[in-house]
């Protein structure tokens, strides 16, 4: 699944190409794929309208519109392209944005886990998300009192997207082997210290994780390199940057979860 530097290569590469470009029509090929409308209400309330901003919040791209806004959630299968028209729809396409310079946005996703909102009131697609991991609020002291809220396992409460938004599976896995946290470590038991460690290895790998445009680790996702520096993810047997300990797999909160036996330290 894309998370945080995934769509954020995502709204670096579509910014140009789409601020100030009016949707002139839509295409609702799946209609699952839009909500709350109707598909007939989406198309009918979105031709015309300018995207006037492209940015991110958490894992979802934001188009900001003349008069309401799209937000994009790829899920486990989504992508986005840019396409000329005409253009014929291929298999797997959901949705198809037709614009003003004879172009298309075209929103793909095998599984058909993807949606989109169009809403006048952002708050109600992505109201209930946690901070953002670079938000100048989101400081060690905020992290360090938000985890003695919780007494939860570290790995999965990194995961709720209510707690902190934008972490999934793989930086999770990257951010708690670069502090040297256990990913099953009780989230009100650790100490400040580490809460700081770990606030600064969370920065980290996203910065990381962006600077190489994500991570193309499987077939859902295009044209990132951060793979080639993972720490722990998927380097079951492999052994540990840091202390060369065969890297492990365990399951924590039903997700399959990669650490150092030695340098992650229940």
């Amino acid at each position: 699944m894309p998370e945080l530097p995934e769509v954020e290569t995502f709204v670096r590469s579509l910014r140009p190409e789409l601020t100030g470009r009016t949707i002139r029509a839509a295409q609702v090929l799946w209609d699952r794929t839009i909500a709350p409308r109707s598909p007939a209400q989406f198309m009918a309330e979105i031709a015309g309208q300018e995207i006037c901003a492209v940015s991110r919040r958490a894992k979802y791209l934001h188009l900001q519109l003349t008069s309401l806004h799209l937000f994009i959630h790829l899920r486990m299968s989504g992508d986005l392209w840019m396409r000329e028209l005409p253009y014929q729809p291929e298999k797997h396409d959901r949705l198809i944005l037709e614009l003003s310079d004879n172009r298309a946005l075209v929103f793909n996703d095998t599984r058909k886990f993807g949606r989109a909102w169009l809403t006048v009131h952002p708050e109600d697609v992505i109201g209930g998300l946690g901070p953002e991991p670079f938000d100048p609020a989101f400081t060690p002291a905020t992290f360090h009192a938000r985890l003695m809220e919780h007494h939860r396992q570290i790995k999965p409460l990194l995961l709720d997207q209510s707690f902190l938004a934008g972490l999934g599976n793989i930086y999770t896995d990257e951010a708690l082997h670069l502090s040297g946290v256990h990913p099953q470590r009780i989230s009100d038991k650790i100490k400040y210290d580490e809460a700081e460690r770990l606030h600064q290895s969370i920065q980290n790998v996203l910065l990381t994780g962006i600077e190489h445009n994500g991570a193309s680790f499987d077939w859902v996702y295009r044209g990132g390199n951060f793979q080639n520096y993972f720490r722990a993810y998927a380097r079951e047997g492999q052994p540990c940057p840091v202390c060369g300990a065969p890297i492990q797999r365990m399951v924590v909160g039903q997700r399959g979860t990669h650490f150092c036996p030695e340098c992650q330290v229940k």
